[in-house]
């Protein structure tokens, strides 16, 4: 089969002739790639920045794809067949089942005891083995979801890390309809999305970014969101008329309930961190390497909280299947075929927004 790989870190992927992957656990599924997203994360990856834990070489990349199932192993207990066509996230590929991560069931929205995105033993999909920038891969079964008749594989493959992370973030921020969230880097991949998801929930939506053609996408969505140029307006300002919209007197009052920050940017999470009134929540999905810095103050003083969130479980990728079938879902995107890989990791770096999408039919 063909697949586009790496065979060393900062250095073009390979359309090269690679040997089909067997069937040789109860959990395997081989899988008609149809559709494969590039990520923010391909490219950390693809430059080095995954070390100490790089993947080995020939590695191949993406780990958010859809397609339909070809072969099912013989020893399979899923309800998934040949013939349906599934969705499959980065996490978790043969998770042990017997570690703490695996068999806790305590955590909300947590997976069935014995399976976990968060096994320290398990393997990730176009992370540590090879992913969907192939006409074939091997997945596991409990990994996988079913799509709807609705939703295509290119409309899946982007909902598979960019749309399941955004959703559980919004999630995890534990609003109720008409609380207030901000969405800082709207205009991306992730952000567009979560957008569309968090007035979609009833939620007040401040989406925040500094380039024009982010900025540009985020505003031709219509979704009802307040879309902010961050290059034209203070975070400051902007809390205080929130509050004075909702007749808030006191600036502790005043601002976001949580904010959810998708940059790698210390200036993006400031940003961020200021929108927020007092007891808000700022949620953190980038890893830039040299971290982010925090002030004590608004820890302490104003009782800020700040947690990170990874992707999702099985069941909250089920949610959001449901949640779309719902209410719909706007997906930007720009399709190329497998051999012009390299092209659209150029386009990536431009930074245009939206998603960027392999398509197997091309």
């Amino acid at each position: 089969m063909k697949a586009q790989v790496l065979t060393a870190f900062n250095t073009p992927y390979k359309l090269l002739d690679v040997p089909l992957p067997p069937l040789t656990d109860p959990h395997d599924l081989l899988i008609k790639v149809e559709a494969a997203s590039y990520c923010h994360t391909d490219a950390v990856l693809a430059a080095g920045g995954y070390a100490p834990n790089p993947p080995s070489f020939p590695h191949v990349g993406s780990h958010e794809f859809a397609g339909t199932i070809v072969a099912v192993h013989e020893s399979s207990s899923s309800d998934l067949r040949t013939g349906d066509r599934v969705g499959v996230p980065g996490r978790s590929f043969h998770p042990c089942g017997e570690c703490f991560e695996c068999l806790d069931t305590s955590t909300p929205n947590c997976d069935p005891a014995g399976y976990s995105m968060y096994c320290p033993k398990s393997k990730n999909n176009g992370i540590s083995k090879d992913g969907g920038f192939s006409e074939y891969q091997l997945v596991d079964s409990r990994q996988c979801v079913k799509l709807p008749d609705s939703l295509t594989a290119l409309q899946a493959a982007p909902l598979m890390c960019a749309g399941i992370t955004i959703f559980n973030a919004l999630k995890r921020c534990a609003l109720q309809p008409g609380q207030r969230v901000g969405i800082i880097g709207c205009g991306g991949g992730l952000g567009h999305l979560g957008l569309q998801f968090a007035t979609k929930m009833g939620l007040k939506v401040t989406g925040v970014d500094n380039a024009d053609r982010p900025l540009e996408l985020a505003r031709g969505l219509h979704s009802g969101a307040t879309i902010v140029d961050a290059r034209a307006e203070d975070a400051d300002a902007i809390a205080r008329r929130v509050g004075t919209d909702d007749g808030k007197t006191e600036r502790g009052d005043m601002g976001l309930d949580a904010v959810i920050v998708l940059p790698e940017s210390q200036k993006a999470f400031d940003f961020g961190i200021k929108l927020l009134r007092n007891h808000g929540r700022c949620i953190v999905l980038s890893f830039p390497s040299s971290g982010f810095t925090f002030s004590c103050q608004d820890v302490v003083f104003r009782d800020i909280s700040i947690m990170g969130s990874l992707v999702g479980s099985v069941k909250t990728m089920k949610e959001m299947m449901a949640f779309i079938a719902k209410y719909g879902l706007q997906i930007r995107m720009e399709t190329y075929p497998l051999p012009q890989l390299n092209e659209m990791v150029e386009k990536y770096h431009e930074g245009s927004g939206g998603k960027l999408v392999v398509d197997m039919s091309l």
